[in-house]
């Protein structure tokens, strides 16, 4: 490990870390679960064609919300331990408040109901939330992968390369895709989503738990 890294480390909370990192991965673990468990009480829900904002409009939209707003809470736990444990500059400081900004936009996109209602009233946002989410998660994978790597957490960074390659290869495709198969391809773009939050919270719980055995 990197000498920088070693003085990163003395100055790191674990427990801090740990509690982070497990809140990160139950974040990504909520909206899988959510993305599951919900298309059982929406009627006729097609996995193909039918998006995962169509549960979250409707009789039972608590589910779905319930699941992005944990979605969030992994987002910015993610957030305050990349800020805490800072494993690179500029670009890392971005990636800090690039999942902070994402967090918040899921929340604005599960607060507003946008979505597989045909709202039209007032000013509609969900396409401009949608938007954003597509420019972050990219520039998470693109500014935070060689801090990752620099640190000695190099299986991490080629993970984060990867999801974000899938990420930015996906994301036009999906923004372009015909209504039949747009399902789909969210999920797919979740699973994306998903596997960079868990790829950073398990880096932090691994660091955590290795500075309370070392210490």
């Amino acid at each position: 490990m990197p000498k920088h890294d070693n003085i990163s480390v003395a100055n790191e909370r674990p427990w801090l870390l740990i509690a982070l990192g497990i809140i990160g991965l139950g974040g990504a673990a909520a909206l899988v679960i959510g993305t599951l468990v919900a298309p059982i009480f929406v009627p006729d829900h097609n996995w193909i064609s039918d998006t995962i904002s169509d549960l979250a409009a409707g009789q039972w939209e608590i589910l779905m919300d319930v699941a992005l707003y944990g979605f969030a809470a992994g987002l910015m736990a993610t957030a305050l331990s990349s800020a805490h444990a800072h494993l690179g500059a500029a670009g890392w400081s971005a990636g800090v408040l690039s999942l902070s900004v994402l967090a918040t936009l899921v929340i604005i996109i599960g607060a507003r109901n946008e979505y597989g209602d045909n709202d039209s009233d007032g000013v509609v946002i969900h396409i401009y939330l949608v938007y954003g989410l597509g420019v972050l998660f990219a520039v998470v994978s693109a500014v935070m992968q060689s801090g990752l790597r620099n640190s000695g957490h190099v299986r991490a960074g080629r993970w984060l390369i990867g999801l974000g390659a899938g990420w930015v290869i996906m994301s036009p495709v999906f923004l372009m895709s015909p209504t039949s198969v747009d399902g789909l391809l969210e999920r797919i773009l979740g699973l994306f989503a998903c596997g960079m939050v868990v790829t950073l919270s398990l880096v932090f719980l691994r660091r955590g738990l290795r500075s309370r055995a070392n210490g």
